[in-house]
């Protein structure tokens, strides 16, 4: 029987809000609205030690009821800063890979972690965030390839990548991936060629590339009162089915 599956990107501006506000609760909520599965996360700000909702990854996960993994980039405030994966399935393995380049740009990563969806099926979930340099794209794509398509056996199985690329015209990360892998069209499921900033879209920066094992339903850009304040971008929501490994 195939499993139906809700993968949603957010960029979370470390909780800060359109009107300037650092308000994790937000972000919460908006997560409660869009009721995933599985939620890529990138600008997560988590500190210890300074109450609960200055570790935002914890505080999150806590909320929502749900399993947690941190891919830390690089230090902010005297806390974790980077990519998070949410999930309400258990995740075992990751490995968070450095995709920083070296010439005084933001440290930038992608976390890859395994959630384990029951009867032996891990779903392989890649949570990118590159950089805003066109140069720097162009480094960083070829490393994501290399890490993506590594030949072990403990990675083969479904795989989907997602997150905030910053790349808004088909650079070449876009191109190695969609040699790859299927890549969602935005505009044939939103009627739309750009999404950020949630507020008035001039960009197209959130994608989300996925394998043949499953079948892309439904695609929505989560666009509600709360997430138009919570984020400057909005959840970007894919509904998968995921083909059973017997049929494959």
């Amino acid at each position: 029987m195939a499993r139906k599956l809700r993968v949603v990107t957010y960029n979370t501006h470390k909780s800060r809000g359109m009107d300037g506000r650092i308000r994790p609760e937000r972000i919460v909520e908006v997560l409660r609205e869009v009721e995933a599965d599985i939620v890529a996360m990138q600008e997560v700000l988590s500190i210890d030690g300074a109450g609960a909702r200055k570790h935002q990854a914890r505080y999150f996960a806590d909320e929502l009821g749900m399993h947690m993994r941190l891919g830390e980039t690089r230090r902010l405030r005297g806390g974790a800063y980077g990519n998070v994966v949410l999930s309400r399935f258990p995740m075992s393995d990751g490995e968070s890979h450095d995709l920083s380049v070296t010439w005084g740009r933001e440290e930038r990563g992608c976390l890859r972690v395994d959630v384990d969806l029951g009867e032996k099926e891990k779903l392989h979930v890649y949570n990118v965030h590159l950089g805003t340099g066109f140069r720097e794209r162009r480094h960083q794509g070829p490393k994501l390839v290399e890490r993506l398509l590594a030949d072990r056996p403990s990675l083969r199985g479904p795989r989907v990548l997602l997150g905030d690329f910053n790349e808004w015209t088909a650079g070449l990360t876009s191109r190695l991936l969609a040699a790859r892998l299927n890549s969602v069209d935005i505009r044939t499921h939103l009627r739309r060629k750009k999404t950020y900033p949630g507020l008035l879209p001039v960009l197209h920066l959130d994608h989300i590339y996925f394998d043949d094992a499953l079948e892309l339903e439904r695609l929505s850009l989560h666009r509600t009162r709360k997430a138009l304040v919570a984020s400057d971008h909005l959840p970007l929501v894919a509904d998968f089915q995921l083909t059973p490994a017997t049929k494959r």
